[in-house]
């Protein structure tokens, strides 16, 4: 007979509360969670907190038909609830994202939907930007009333919905736009009573920080139950601990209380660990995994997550730290004890599979966690999350809610029935990987992911640290992480002589004001002359034409710029300017798509080589960086892309997005200048000195800090120069 566990769950280290549920339950896929959390919502009195990582009013939660005499988009269907209950507030939390999710998010619910027609609203949006660096709010929570609360890794948005068969052709299934998407595999939790209370206070805190103020006060009457109608308890009267991620702040310390409790949970394993995640790639948690596989030889590790990452830079970086996690796991495991599996939905096309975006562990029988935080590093300590874990401790009834948990998910993914696994694991004396090998069938099943190493992607994985760092950053070290050594001196030096450029514009005309050329030659005076120029027909084009030919004679597009906003001024000369760059670009980008590889190489260098391998060499956000960071010349860049077969779409959105900071520069500079000539007064002088004074000290700064870093390290980067490929 085996003796009672110890307890894993301890309030302080690897949660921040335990507090009694009076039901607890399991929502697996979208379809079950939207139906409740619409339920529970449409019975609101007192408040309503929706805490995401993304947020579309324009969904539909029930896309059959809700038939229950509220309209059918999510954001009509709140305005509709808190106009018929006037004590009822709502408060909607989401991530202020970044720019590079623009396109699958909806613009400004607040003011799209008139939210905020009242002094006072009664339903309160705000986009939380109180992250670090890089880093994002991902806690996805409701909480209906104070009495009701649902954790997990749904978001109420546009693609989440799907039904446990994730069948290919779903026609309720679709995105923002009306068009297919992904099948969609997530699981949520519900709880009420006191555990819903303290998620609610959650909310409340996280609400204040973001700086929208006070929300407000919990219901102390307690005498609404909006539990989902039709919706039936997994299991009463049960302690359910509360843990988060938080990267902390000024006024806050971090917490990790999930990495705690994972690596906790992993350590207590005694005979099965089931995990299921959209990533796999945490250090920690992968070399926890690790030294429990070499440490207990009878420990069974199964990893359910999605068959392919999403996007080429995911491919490289995720894909890359999973393939090398998995390689050591299956070292550490002998006698066929670990499996990294994915759900197999016949039909369902290879580039598009089942998205697995649920975030579960189940430790033996006796300890599950359902909520937002992956298996990644950011999970660990750079994003906000929130998870909800059980402990059976020795009961029976909360033994068989966690192990009913696993089976239910094995059974949809193994296309049978949680009654089967159950059986089939009593008959394999609870062996998980030969259960799930004997209900492994020609249609739906689970099917072993083997990613492979590539010796090509190494070199992309410097870039990991900024897509999955495992604490928040200071924004030099990002950059002088993304920027090779031997790039930085080259980057200082560009950037240095931008400034200077800018500068010189400053002191010529300080010259002329000290001189007696401004009395031959006027503020007016050139002025008009300028105009006249700007004012002849087709100048446009001929600034166009110019900046074509630059393109093809590698001329400095910084001084085009500066002098575009010079002659046409700070508005229309930005517009040209950047109209002017974006054409220049798409030139040289011609020429390299022209060019072969091999001539193109040998324009660039080996150095600019180094650098494209290292940045990834495609997206929109590695040609941003291009841009922001310029390390090269802007023409060889461009051919660079051309050559590398980088999406022109992509090409093109992050050259303009690249270059907006320096143009807007140059113009506020130029603008000064001009306003001199105009009006040569202590004020508008004083103005340009403060301008100047600070592209100066941006200068200075970058220089500094990349010009000194490459010579303290460019004897190891030329080395590796020495031995990258073709050398």
């Amino acid at each position: 007979m085996s003796t009672q566990p110890v307890g894993v769950l301890e309030p302080g280290r690897n949660c921040w509360r335990i507090e009694r549920a009076s039901r607890l339950g399991f929502l697996v896929d979208g379809a079950s969670y939207f139906a409740a959390v619409r339920s529970a919502i449409a019975q609101a009195r007192r408040s309503v907190f929706i805490l995401g990582w993304d947020f579309d009013s324009r969904v539909h939660l029930l896309p059959p038909g809700a038939d229950d005499g509220f309209p059918a988009p999510l954001g009509e269907f709140l305005k509709e609830v808190a106009r018929r209950e006037r004590r009822l507030r709502i408060y909607v939390l989401s991530w202020d994202f970044a720019m590079v999710f623009v396109r699958d998010r909806e613009w400004r619910p607040l003011y799209k939907l008139g939210w905020r027609v009242h002094p006072s609203p009664r339903i309160s949006f705000r986009l939380d930007d109180t992250h670090p660096l890089g880093g994002s709010h991902h806690q996805k929570v409701v909480v209906v009333d104070d009495a009701v609360a649902f954790v997990g890794g749904l978001d109420l948005t546009h693609g989440r919905w799907d039904t446990p068969a994730h069948r290919k052709r779903e026609p309720l299934r679709v995105d923002a736009r009306g068009h297919p998407a992904r099948p969609y595999h997530d699981v949520q939790a519900i709880v009420d009573g006191a555990a819903a209370r303290a998620l609610g206070e959650l909310c409340r805190d996280r609400w204040r920080r973001s700086g929208a103020g006070e929300a407000c006060p919990p219901d102390r009457e307690r005498s609404n139950d909006p539990w989902p109608r039709g919706l039936a308890a997994e299991i009463d009267h049960i302690d359910v601990a509360i843990a988060r991620t938080d990267p902390g702040s000024r006024s806050h310390l971090p917490v990790e209380e999930i990495h705690q409790l994972y690596l906790d949970g992993i350590s207590s394993a005694r005979r099965t660990l089931y995990l299921e995640n959209q990533y796999f790639s945490s250090s920690a948690v992968g070399g926890a995994l690790e030294r429990k596989l070499r440490a207990q030889d009878r420990l069974e590790l199964v990893v359910v997550s999605r068959l392919t990452e999403e996007g080429w830079l995911e491919q490289r970086t995720m894909g890359a730290l999973r393939a090398r996690l998995h390689e050591r796991l299956r070292a550490a495991s002998s006698q066929d004890r670990y499996r990294l599996l994915y759900p197999h939905v016949p039909d369902l096309d290879d580039a598009q599979p089942l998205n697995v975006h649920s975030k579960v562990l189940v430790v033996d029988d006796e300890l599950c966690s359902v909520g937002s935080a992956n298996f990644n590093n950011r999970s660990m300590g750079f994003d906000t999350e929130c998870n909800l874990a059980i402990e059976a401790r020795g009961e029976e009834r909360i033994r068989r809610v966690i192990a009913g948990l696993r089976n239910r998910l094995l059974a949809e993914h193994l296309g049978t029935q949680p009654d089967e696994v159950a059986d089939t694991l009593a008959r394999h004396d609870g062996a998980l990987i030969a259960t799930i090998d004997s209900l492994t069938g020609p249609g739906r099943t689970l099917r072993p992911i083997d990613p492979i190493v590539v010796a090509e992607d190494e070199s992309f994985l410097s870039a990991s640290v900024l897509i999955d760092p495992e604490r928040p950053a200071d924004p030099e070290k990002l950059v002088m992480e993304f920027v090779p050594s031997v790039a930085r001196r080259t980057l200082a030096a560009r950037v240095t002589v931008f400034a200077v450029a800018l500068v010189i514009l400053a002191v010529l005309t300080v010259a002329w004001r000290l001189t007696p050329l401004h009395q031959v030659l006027t503020g007016q005076t050139m002025l008009a002359a300028v105009n006249r120029l700007a004012e002849q027909p087709f100048s446009g084009w001929v600034v166009m034409l110019i900046y074509m030919v630059g393109a093809l004679l590698i001329a400095p597009v910084t001084l085009l710029i500066i002098l575009t906003i010079a002659v046409f001024g700070s508005s229309l000369g930005a517009v040209y300017a950047l109209g002017g760059s974006l054409l220049s670009a798409a030139v040289a980008y011609g020429v390299g798509r022209r060019l072969s590889r091999d001539h193109v190489r040998r324009l660039a260098g080996d150095r600019l080589n180094l650098i494209t391998r290292r940045l990834a060499r495609r997206g929109v956000l590695v040609i941003a960086a291009l841009r922001l960071l310029p390390f090269a010349p802007f023409s060889i860049v461009n051919a660079v892309a051309g050559a590398s077969h980088v999406r022109f779409r992509d090409f093109m959105a992050g050259t303009a997005i690249g270059l907006l900071p320096a143009i807007i520069i140059t113009a506020l500079v130029v603008n000064r200048a001009r306003a001199v000539l105009v009006d040569p007064a202590p004020a508008t002088w004083g103005a340009l000195a403060v301008v100047v004074g600070l592209v100066a000290l941006a200068a200075s700064l970058v220089w500094r800090r990349f010009h000194v870093s490459s010579r303290e390290e460019l004897p190891a980067e030329a080395s590796r120069l020495n031995d990258a490929p073709g050398r």
